[in-house]
């Protein structure tokens, strides 16, 4: 662009990728404004996690739901299990609990075994930080693998343990 002498205007403009405010070097001596490609946030949208997923587990829609529905499903039988467990108040009851919820979600189908998963790790996780049951928390893991995996849950129940259990 030519100015009212004939002489070529110069200018410097600046475009970021990302956030403008991590870059202490900008220049713009031409008086427009700057350019900004990209958001001041760095996450992404949920609607765009979510069709990423889709696309890179390459799941149809209606597995989809049918996996969101067993996890659903797998969940309050975890919920279920503890609420037993919680409610026999059984010495040495719980490596059954731990076992029978597991299983009873793993049965639901993967959305189950998935939420099972998720749901005892985070307890044991939880354990293990609050350093309260540390010690016991890996032979709950093993009952809560031996649950998922299909394996009788009555390999850990306790002798006398009442049959509504």
């Amino acid at each position: 662009m030519q100015d009212q002498t004939g002489d070529f205007l110069t200018s410097q403009r600046t475009v970021y990728i990302g956030s403008p405010g991590h870059i202490s070097s900008a220049s713009n001596t031409s008086g427009s404004p700057e350019v900004s490609a990209g958001t001041d946030s760095p996450r992404m949208k949920p609607s765009i996690a979510i069709v990423l997923c889709l696309l890179v587990l390459g799941v149809d829609s209606q597995r989809w739901l049918e996996f969101i529905k067993e996890a659903g499903q797998g969940t309050r039988d975890m919920w279920r299990a503890y609420s037993d467990m919680r409610e026999a108040n059984w010495k040495d009851a719980d490596k059954y609990f731990h076992a029978r919820g597991n299983y009873d979600a793993a049965q639901r189908g993967p959305g189950g075994a998935w939420a099972a998963k998720v749901i005892s790790d985070a307890r044991e996780g939880i354990q293990r930080f609050t350093g309260r049951g540390a010690a016991d928390s890996s032979f709950d893991q093993f009952a809560n693998i031996w649950g998922r995996s299909g394996r009788d849950p009555n390999h850990f129940r306790p002798v006398g343990l009442p049959s509504k259990y």
